[in-house]
């Protein structure tokens, strides 16, 4: 079985800079890559981000020079560190996992409001 636990969503400025984490527990399998997708209201959810097990990472063009994605091997942890927060990154925020023998499993979202 596996579980997320997702957290650092909530309402933040322009500007602002949280980071956003997803926990996975995966019962013994081994976890390959893992990332982040959004979900804003009325579109379809869109790649953000996602890191290798080695480290490597890939962006959405939207997101290149603001987010930096990293994860913890030893904790099955992903964070996403989000700077120079805009409006328009207003969305669910979904992490997911590739575990090995089993394919991707997602958390259940967070949700990241950038208003005044």
């Amino acid at each position: 079985q596996v579980q997320f636990v997702e957290s650092g969503g909530g309402l933040v400025q322009p500007g602002g800079s949280p980071r956003l984490s997803c926990a996975v527990s995966r019962s013994g399998f081994g976890i390959a890559n893992m990332g982040w997708y959004c979900q804003a209201p009325g579109k379809q959810r869109e790649f953000i981000a996602s890191i290798t097990r080695s480290g490597t990472t890939g962006y959405a063009d939207s997101v290149k020079g603001r987010f930096t994605i990293s994860r913890d091997n030893d904790k099955n942890t992903v964070y996403l560190q989000m700077n120079s927060l805009k409006p328009e990154d207003t969305a669910v925020y979904y992490c997911y996992a590739d575990i090995i023998t089993r394919g991707r499993s997602w958390g259940q979202g967070t949700q990241v409001t950038v208003s005044t």
